[in-house]
């Protein structure tokens, strides 16, 4: 079931949102403040936040932003849902890159259907990515739109892992026990740099698909 993050300092409108989200069958995590949320999200990504704006310590407005700079966890959608329902704090939070936004008082009816909308949107986008993309295993290729683009064993079996795990980071050293099967003496991290650089030119757009998480390695992620 969807993961949904709760960020909301006002005990009484988060017990009432996780209880009614849990009760629809969403994994809910909820936080009083943005720092033990931010914590978390080192832990557990979920499928969609939603975010206060007045929080007692990192407001939602900069949460949003640091989120949507930041490679591991741009694509996860936000909805806002705060009691600032001026027209410009409207724009200021969709311009930072909120997907939505709810002003108190709100239905709940209401915003569990906006969180619908949501998810679907993304889902939508990420299976039709899927279906242009195609791993095709037995003629050591993959096919992007139809067109086929012949691959290496080393690059077959590079796209395989992160394809097959898209969210997951993998350190190079991971990387290269599962291409390689050993670390030999003369394989170093270096060598997986290039072989993602020759996979991102033979994937064209879909090159960007695989992410760079800076100090850690690498993943996949459908570009939303």
């Amino acid at each position: 079931m969807p993961v949904v993050f709760i960020i909301e300092d006002d005990e009484d409108i988060n017990e009432l949102l996780s209880y009614n989200l849990k009760k629809e069958g969403y994994t809910v995590h909820s936080f009083l403040n943005s720092s033990d949320a931010l914590e978390k999200l080192k832990e557990i990504q979920p499928d969609i936040i939603i975010l206060d704006i007045m929080l007692p310590d990192i407001d939602g407005f900069e949460v949003c932003k640091k989120l949507k700079s930041d490679e591991r966890f741009k694509d996860i959608p936000i909805i806002m849902l705060t009691a600032r329902d001026t027209e410009i704090d409207k724009v200021v939070g969709l311009e930072l890159g909120a997907d939505d936004y709810v002003t108190k008082p709100f239905s709940f009816r209401e915003l569990s259907a906006r969180i619908k909308a949501v998810l679907r949107r993304y889902t939508k986008k990420a299976e039709k990515n899927r279906s242009e993309i195609i791993l095709d295993k037995d003629s050591l290729s993959v096919l992007i739109r139809g067109k086929k683009i012949p691959l290496t064993v080393k690059e077959l079996k590079l796209l395989n892992t992160l394809m097959s795990n898209p969210g997951k980071v993998f350190t190079r050293e991971e990387l290269l026990n599962i291409v390689w099967e050993n670390k030999q003496y003369d394989i170093f991290d270096r060598t997986i740099d290039v072989h993602i650089k020759k996979l991102r030119e033979k994937l064209d757009n879909y090159g960007k698909c695989i992410k760079t998480v800076r100090g850690l390695g690498y993943k996949w992620e459908y570009e939303s």
